[in-house]
């Protein structure tokens, strides 16, 4: 349908923590957040060893779609979002060489370190910074600003919020890729949307695929309230009767009855005739909700004794050893 091939990479339905998403026109090739990760602790227990499996395998597939691209974003510093450049094997499956591969002689559009941002993004932002200015081929703060290849756009919206107004999570960038009369509209972390600023934003640009993150109501009852997160499924039933195809994924998959609870997003939709869908479903998979489903998977699959020795050692240890899967 769109003449900007749009291919889901690493995302909840796929497995791991992320958004990381391929993007190529007839003018050049973006990866959209290049960062996997894995939910360190839910429900008393860390991840299985299926999830480490997923981390593995999508970690190998960014870097396999790395060697293919001209520009790499980072939409905001948080682990799923981008590559750090240290050893972590049981959080990110990440190191030094790993991330060289991902960031060396591409063009590299971030979150500036140095405005709205707060204090622990702002040092993982200096950091990688520090590493990328020598590896990118160019690193361009890309807060509020738009480039031009041939005849594609990339614009990047002014830092929106991390979910609500005023949250102590801070701030990303959003995306708009355009070429010719397809727009595409990458909006990761902003948790529904619940910020009504963010609402607006993405009915102006008119995207005719939208991928976002959805609310997190995994987190009900913990740090998100319930009013809040019925705001954002309201807000996002209003963007989804505006928008032909949502790819909806990320915080709202950690939750195993996020399809009943975006409901009335998926009833707006219908009478629109839009379509909602996850990262897997718009690749045509089967959804593979593993954080959300832990506890099932170490009831059904217990782990081997190896593997449970790994996960009680210390946290810097287990970062230098792979597990073993």
């Amino acid at each position: 349908m769109l003449s900007i091939r749009v291919y889901p990479v690493a995302f909840e339905s796929l497995g791991v923590r992320s958004m990381c998403t391929y993007i190529e026109t007839k003018d050049v090739k973006i990866l959209l957040d290049a960062g996997v990760s894995l939910g360190p602790n839910r429900f008393g227990l860390p991840p299985h060893p299926r999830e480490y499996e997923a981390l593995k395998e999508r970690r190998n597939i960014i870097l396999e779609m790395t060697d293919k691209v001209d520009i790499v974003t980072v939409s905001h510093y948080h682990l799923d979002h981008y590559t750090p450049s240290y050893t972590d094997w049981a959080n990110t499956w990440s190191s030094a060489e790993v991330a060289e591969r991902i960031y060396k002689g591409k063009i590299v559009f971030a979150k500036s370190y140095k405005t709205m941002i707060n204090a622990s993004q702002r040092k993982r932002g200096w950091m990688f910074a520090r590493t990328s200015s020598r590896q990118a081929a160019k690193l361009e703060f890309a807060d509020g600003r738009s480039f031009k290849f041939g005849d594609t756009s990339i614009r990047f919206s002014p830092p929106v919020s991390h979910g609500n107004e005023g949250t102590e999570l801070g701030w990303v960038l959003t995306v708009i890729i355009e070429y010719g009369n397809d727009r595409v509209l990458f909006a990761p972390d902003i948790q529904g949307p619940i910020s009504a600023r963010t609402v607006n934003m993405i009915l102006d640009e008119k995207p005719k695929l939208l991928i976002i993150g959805g609310p997190p109501t995994y987190l009900v009852d913990l740090r998100e309230d319930g009013e809040r997160m019925e705001v954002a499924v309201k807000n996002l039933a209003a963007l989804v009767r505006k928008t032909p195809i949502t790819i909806l994924d990320h915080h709202i998959l950690r939750d195993e009855a996020w399809r009943d609870k975006m409901k009335p997003a998926f009833d707006a939709a219908e009478r629109m005739g839009n379509k909602i869908l996850t990262a897997a479903e718009y690749l045509g998979e089967k959804n593979r909700l593993l954080e959300a489903c832990r506890r099932n998977l170490y009831e059904d699959e217990p782990p081997s004794r190896e593997f449970i020795e790994w996960t009680r050692m210390q946290p810097s240890e287990r970062r230098v050893i792979e597990p073993p899967i």
